[in-house]
């Protein structure tokens, strides 16, 4: 799982642990400890040569885009990748429109959900940051906004007074934070995204099927399998979650509702607070506004940490089941779409199963993101039900189920998966009587749910 929080975490300001872990570039990804008189600064002019970081700081300085420093993030997820980003060749992209192709025509067969991609994309790691910032914003800035929010209306009347103003330059001050762990987040997770849709949610705009070339041949390089038939797969996974996504129009935004709703209940315990640091005051003779290790010992006290709330944790088991679903049925269609076309199509779902268990990338996307640790038990319980739709009722009905938000199983519906699935066999039964009785002469139309069935 990934250790870098998406702009939620307190930087580590233990001295002991800074000298040990070091000041690489994850650490400091522009240089700013050498140029004020770090390790390694160089000469004087050497140091005068990066004067020109001093210019660029001004311009963060006066960001006014939102609670994230966009523009910070993505500077720092590309500066991470200077020296590790490989522009895609023309052979690797027409390899990519070739998979995406074939992919698409296997799928044709066992989905009625037609093609969802009208163009394919090779994309760098460098391409990917700039490309998915947009969906990254849209889905983190609620998220920023509230963090601060909370933090803010739960500071004591004294403190607030005291910070009101330099409030202008504390919410500049947490865009850069908020702006430097995304771009270093986002920097290490374009090292190890393979398509455009892995992470749950499709980050490419509509109709775009992308895979990384870059990062597929890593990834095959570990795999006794051939390359093209690596690429092959996800390209079929790619293909199946652009379908999803540009056909079942409410999908993206109940996701993006679910981790909203989340950020709506991110608040704090203001009385708790005010008791806590009340106590602390009392135990420390007082806190000196002026002392870092004073305010330091605060922070790191607990005090201000968000509560989760029951609406929250709603919240996340909606987010966590429509994740499922939407993996699930992408592994349910691939495994129908590839069945003896693909020799290595076993041991690939395996592959990506354990990829899953062992913390991908969209397990360390919502683990730091809200804090939802993803469990394998829901992808496969999610995967059973749309494999045994398929089987017992047809790609038709199975499909059907995305018309809908309420078609679709609940989180409790995926703790017994074949009841769900037997109840659907129910259901189509009367729906077939329904449906003879309406065509009898003479013959009134049953009223199963209080409702005019003819509606």
């Amino acid at each position: 799982m990934s250790d870098v929080p998406f702009g939620f975490g307190v930087p580590d300001r233990d001295p002991e642990r800074r000298d040990q872990s070091g000041s690489g570039p994850g650490n400091d990804p522009f240089g700013f400890g050498a140029l004020f008189g770090g390790a390694g600064g160089g000469t004087p002019d050497e140091l005068l040569a990066k004067m020109p970081l001093f210019a660029e700081l001004q311009k963060l300085m006066t960001w006014s885009g939102g609670p994230v420093n966009w523009d910070l993030a993505r500077q720092g997820a590309i500066s991470s990748l200077a020296a590790g980003s490989q522009p895609s060749s023309d052979a690797e992209r027409a390899a990519v429109a070739d998979a995406l192709r074939l992919a698409d025509l296997w799928l044709d067969q066992v989905t009625e959900l037609p093609s969802g991609v009208d163009r394919p994309l090779a994309w760098s790691r460098v391409e990917w940051v700039e490309q998915t910032l947009p969906a990254w914003s849209t889905l983190i800035d609620p998220l920023a906004e509230r963090v601060v929010g909370a933090m803010t209306s739960a500071l004591p009347a004294e403190a607030a007074a005291m910070a009101g103003p330099l409030a202008g330059i504390m919410g500049r001050m947490g865009g850069l934070m908020f702006g430097a762990q995304v771009g270093q987040a986002l920097g290490r997770l374009s090292g190890e995204v393979l398509t455009s849709g892995e992470i749950g949610i499709p980050l490419a705009p509509a109709g775009a099927g992308v895979l990384l070339p870059q990062n597929v041949a890593e990834f095959a390089a570990g795999l006794d399998r051939p390359a093209d038939e690596v690429r092959l797969f996800l390209a079929l996974r790619e293909a199946a979650s652009q379908r999803l996504f540009v056909h079942v129009p409410w999908l993206r935004q109940q996701l993006h509702d679910a981790v909203h709703a989340y950020a709506r209940g991110i608040h704090v315990d203001r009385e708790a607070i005010e008791r806590g640091i009340n106590e602390a005051m009392g135990s420390m003779g007082g806190i000196d506004p002026t002392n870092p290790e004073g305010i330091q010992a605060l922070l790191g006290s607990g005090l201000l940490e968000p509560e989760e709330t029951p609406e929250q944790q709603a919240a996340l088991r909606r987010l966590e089941t429509l994740l499922a679903l939407v993996e699930g049925w992408v592994d349910s269609v691939v495994a129908a779409a590839a069945g003896d076309r693909l020799p290595g199509h076993g041991a690939l779902a395996e592959t990506m199963r354990r990829r899953r268990a062992s913390g991908g990338p969209a397990e360390q996307t919502f683990a730091t993101l809200v804090g939802l640790e993803l469990r394998p038990r829901r992808l496969r319980d999610a995967a059973t039900v749309w494999g045994a739709m398929a089987q017992q009722h047809g790609n038709a009905e199975r499909d059907r189920l995305w018309s809908h938000p309420d078609l679709l199983p609940t989180s409790d519906d995926l703790d017994e998966p074949l009841d769900f699935v037997a109840r659907q066999g129910a259901d189509d039964e009367l729906r077939s009587l329904t449906a003879d009785d309406a065509q009898e002469p003479g013959t009134q139309k049953p009223d199963t749910d209080g409702r005019d069935s003819g509606d």
